[in-house]
């Protein structure tokens, strides 16, 4: 009995010392507002939405300590429409849209394969007061949303939030800064040259952060397929922290190699104003102008959004937001929408 107990026993700490080594996590966001929205060129709706802030989300991540300074880990995200139940953040989005990879880590830095974020992603949300609101924030909504009334689709980034078949490097910290190279295998028959290859950086110290990124984008995303037109596009942004206001600005340029030879040159402003120790009052603004080939007319789109975010705890805060949005291309269309909304983290 004595001996069956200290195996008993001995079986139990080897187990927590395994235990010890790695870690599986489950988490996630649900975000739901209700709205009376209109952007420029579209019909208003009034909605019960998901994803007035953040695209609600589920996942698993987990780290594995291999000794020596290694680690190995794995990121499985889906988006879902918490309205609907629906996964995805449309029909015929890919499952683990959001994250499929395995990564390994150490003093050089890290190494990921799979699905992850695209190199103007971060960028993008970390410099603009409204983060990665797809319907609230002025500078996502330009990156990564269609123009209104266009016949073509001429959004600033080139393939989605996130990129698929892609290995990515993330160099150490450098003192607040770090780098990251991507690349897209296409792996389309009979075009296996085509891809996705691009870099960003970010450098975050103190009240001061930068960034800049650039891609040339050959693939679609989520699900991979040869771009009719490749796509060209940069970006650089700052924000400075000054207590009682935080102030952020980026400037970018996007080519399409098609026969209009559109070229859009994006601006947006922002500022957070703490006015509370739980809420802040937020402002942004972006406009871009499109310029397209002789006889065509050029385009430009301007959107504003006044909003307010106050927690009522870490993991969850309430919002309320107003944006305008116009578009102008042979004449003018606007829309002006409001909405309310609960986001909370798990």
């Amino acid at each position: 009995m004595k001996k069956s107990l200290i195996a008993f026993g001995a079986a139990l700490a080897c187990m927590g010392a395994a235990q010890a080594q790695s870690n599986v996590q489950l988490s996630g966001l649900v975000d739901m507002y209700a709205g009376s929205m209109k952007t420029a060129g579209n019909e208003r709706s009034s909605q019960v939405g998901s994803g007035g802030m953040t695209t609600s989300w589920w996942g698993m991540n987990g780290t594995e300590d291999l000794g020596n300074g290694l680690k190995v880990g794995f990121a499985l995200g889906a988006f879902f429409r918490a309205d609907t139940g629906t996964p995805g953040r449309f029909d015929g989005d890919t499952f683990f849209a959001r994250d499929a990879n395995v990564s390994l880590s150490g003093g050089f830095g890290s190494v990921k394969l799979g699905r992850s974020m695209a190199p103007n992603f971060l960028p993008t949300i970390l410099f603009n007061p409204f983060g990665d609101s797809f319907t609230l924030s002025p500078l996502v909504l330009h990156a990564n949303t269609p123009w209104p009334t266009f016949a073509n689709d001429y959004r600033t980034t080139a393939a989605d939030t996130g990129w698929s078949n892609q290995i990515t490097y993330s160099t150490p910290d450098f003192g607040g800064l770090r780098a990251n190279l991507h690349y897209q295998f296409g792996e389309q028959a009979n075009a296996n040259s085509k891809k996705n290859i691009a870099a960003n950086l970010i450098y975050n110290n103190g009240p001061l952060a930068l960034t800049a990124f650039i891609e040339r984008a050959q693939v679609t995303n989520p699900t991979p397929a040869q771009m009719a037109f490749p796509k060209q596009n940069w970006m650089l942004g700052g924000s400075y922290d000054f207590s009682a206001v935080k102030l952020y600005a980026t400037y970018g340029q996007s080519k399409l190699q098609d026969t209009n030879a559109y070229e859009g040159k994006t601006v947006s402003l922002g500022m957070d104003v703490p006015v509370t120790k739980a809420g802040t009052f937020k402002a942004a603004i972006a406009q871009t102008k499109a310029e397209l080939a002789p006889g065509t007319s050029d385009a430009k789109r301007t959107t504003a959004t006044l909003g307010y975010d106050h927690f009522l705890s870490k993991r969850t805060d309430v919002y309320s937001a107003v944006m305008y949005d116009k578009f102008t291309q042979n004449g003018s269309e606007s829309g002006t929408s409001v909405a309310v909304g609960i986001r909370h983290r798990f």
